[in-house]
Order: C-alpha cells, then structure tokens, then sequence
C-alpha cells in the first residue's frame, strides 16, 4: 500500500528535512534516529502498514541530499534504503521507527566472511552483507569486527566476519537488486548535497573575503573557478533526476555512470572549496574536510574510480 500523492512534490522534502537533520546533528546516534525518524525521514519510503509514508524512492532523493549537504554523519540512506527493502515486515516498522539502526556492507559476502565499507557498522544492529545472488540482513553483535582508521580516524571504517553471525532475515536476489539501484540513487545524492554545501561555503566566503579592498569574489579567476564548481555540481544534479525517470522504452535507466560522474564531481568541488579557503577547508574552523572523507569513503567502497572503469568497459561491449 503506498499514498503517493500527485500534489506532493520531492522538492519539497528538502525544506522539511533541514530542521531535523540540523538537530540530529549534535546527538548520538541513536537520539538522532529518534528525532529523525519522528520527522517521518527514515520512513519516508517504507509502507503506511510499517509507519513510513509509502513514498517512492525519488522523494528520498532530497532528505539525502540535504544530509550531505549539512553534513550529518548517520546512515540515514541506508536506513531509508532497508526500510523499503523489507516492506511488510517486524524489521521495517523497526527501521522506520529508528528503534533499530541498520547499515549496508558495499563490499564483501557471506561466503567470503567479510563485509566491507559498512558505515556506522559498530554502532548499528543490523548489517547488510551479499549471500548467493541476494543477501543476509545480520546481528552485528554475533559478527567479528576489526576497525580502521585508514580513511576516517574519527568515523573509522568496519570489517565484519559475518559467516559465523545471526541471519535475521534475507533478501532474494530480485529484492537486493533494487536495493542495489536504490543504494547507488541515494549515495549520489547524498555526496552531490555535500558537494552543493561545500559550494556555497565558498562561494559566501569569497564574496565576504576582501582583499586590497576589493572581495575575492570579484576576481575573475576565482569567478571562473566557482563558475566550473556550479556546473560539475549542477550536471550531476541533472543526472540524478534523469536517473530517476525511465527511459523511452519505459524501462530503468542504469544508476552507475551517474554515481561514478557524481562521486569525481563531488571531489573536484569539494576540494577546490578548500583551495578557496586556503587550506582553512581542512581546519575545525572550517570543517570542509568531513565531506570530502564521506565522499573519499564512497568513491572507495565503490572500487575508487572501478565504478567509472566497469562504466566504460559496459559501453565498449555494447558498440
């Protein structure tokens, strides 16, 4: 059962996320879950019968995105993602309530016993990991883990045994599919919001920055360099609502070129912000640098720059 409603519009979502995600931003994980999920974020597109709002997955495609631009450092589309992946059942009403947090393993399998670039693992009940052609929602206490701080000191990455680890549930293979594309919908939007906010940090910054009296904004290198930022961040935005909407046959576009243009988009502006600021990006005082970790974190745990080599072999093959 779904209420989609035609008045409704995704764009919309983003003004009624900010708030909340502003609040949850200074809480624990699990506070921010509550708060979150009681502005009716997480559930956005889980069922009415599980407490979500029965939503597809292009108004998720905005909460996401004002996360990354405001930098909250929860698995929110993750949660969103599984919320909806396991409609109709006790896991679900879970999810969308925020009573249970849950992450997703990008890289790894049941049969290979590890799961990789799993964010937030060690503080979330459940983890996603590939089994067979589908995949095992697990109990991450009953699962081996070992911490790196390789990418991310302070947020540092997981890796999971999950072999010998409780199978809540499953997801066939058609099922995890969709999660799949929806997962790869959502981190595009999420690391192009970070890109967006750290584009306006610089951008209000240059134009508020004055040097020999005059703001650095009205230099035109540093117009043309914001200039570029604005149409990298901009044509990934584009893509992602293109991505959203079938194609002529009326079938599902491919999500992969987009998150492989979106996540070296993502880069190039974030850290071009920092150039901006002089370095000041990698400060506290200017924390830029958690954005552009989300978004090395990302671009890793899709195969860093393998997402955009599978892309071009893809097409090749297809000549």
């Amino acid at each position: 059962m779904t209420m989609r409603d035609d008045e409704l519009k995704p764009e919309e979502f983003a003004q009624a996320a900010v708030a909340p995600i502003d609040d949850a931003k200074s809480r624990t994980l699990r506070e921010a879950a509550r708060v979150l999920a009681e502005a009716g974020l997480i559930g956005v597109c889980a069922c009415e019968d599980d407490g979500g709002l029965g939503l597809d997955i292009d108004f998720a495609v905005p909460i996401v995105h004002a996360a990354g631009k405001q930098q909250l450092r929860f698995p929110l589309l993750e949660q969103i993602a599984l919320a909806k992946a396991f409609a109709g059942t006790e896991l679900a009403s879970a999810l969308a309530s925020g009573e249970r947090l849950a992450t997703i393993a990008v890289q790894g399998s049941i049969a290979q016993d590890i799961a990789a670039h799993a964010r937030y693992a060690n503080e979330c009940d459940w983890l996603l990991v590939a089994d067979g052609a589908g995949a095992a929602l697990v109990d991450v206490s009953s699962a081996a883990c070992e911490t790196d701080h390789g990418l991310d000191p302070e947020c540092p990455q997981e890796w999971l045994s999950p072999g010998g680890a409780r199978v809540v549930a499953q997801l066939g293979a058609d099922a995890y599919a969709v999660l799949q594309r929806d997962l790869q919908v959502l981190v595009a939007a999420f690391v192009n919001g970070a890109a967006d906010g750290a584009l306006e940090t610089a951008a209000t910054y240059m134009s508020t920055r004055v040097q020999f009296g005059r703001p650095l904004s009205a230099k035109q290198a540093v117009r043309h360099l914001l200039a570029r930022m604005k149409l990298v961040q901009e044509a990934s935005a584009a893509a992602i609502r293109r991505a959203l909407a079938t194609d002529e046959y009326e079938t599902a576009r491919d999500v992969c070129p987009v998150l492989a243009g979106t996540l070296a988009n993502a880069a190039f502006v974030i850290e071009k912000a920092i150039h901006l600021h002089g370095g000041m990006g990698f400060t506290w005082e200017v924390p830029l640098h958690y954005s552009l970790r989300e978004v090395l974190k990302f671009d890793a745990a899709f195969g860093a720059g393998g997402l955009a080599r599978e892309v071009g072999r893809d097409f090749i093959a297809a000549l």
